[in-house]
């Protein structure tokens, strides 16, 4: 088991920054990719970004040159770097963890509001 602990979520002005960190404790060793997905209202949940325990990652079109993800491995923790955010970036952001035996664990979630 694993478990996920999202925080960093807030009310931001359009063009502003945040930082999402997810850390995870219990069977640690056996993490392999950790990732960030989001839900809006209204709309399904969506990848946001990925990142391999080698470090290789990947990104949503839509966040593309705006959003960096990176993880410490000493500290458990993945981080999402949001710049330059934009209303429709408004979501629920989740925290989510594949390990080697390839179960999925998921964060309660965290809420990002981007509005003037």
């Amino acid at each position: 088991q694993v478990q996920l602990v999202e925080s960093g979520g807030g009310l931001v002005q359009p063009g502003g920054s945040l930082r999402l960190s997810c850390t995870a404790s219990g069977n640690i060793f056996s993490i392999n990719s950790m990732a960030w997905y989001r839900q809006a209202p209204g709309k399904q949940r969506e990848l946001v970004a990925t990142i391999t325990t080698s470090g290789s990652t990947n990104y949503a079109d839509a966040v593309k040159g705006r959003f960096t993800i990176s993880r410490d491995n000493a500290k458990n923790t993945v981080y999402l770097q949001m710049n330059s955010l934009k209303p429709e970036d408004t979501a629920v952001y989740y925290c989510n963890v594949v390990t080697s035996d390839l179960m999925d664990y998921w964060g309660k979630g965290t809420l990002v509001t981007v509005s003037t």
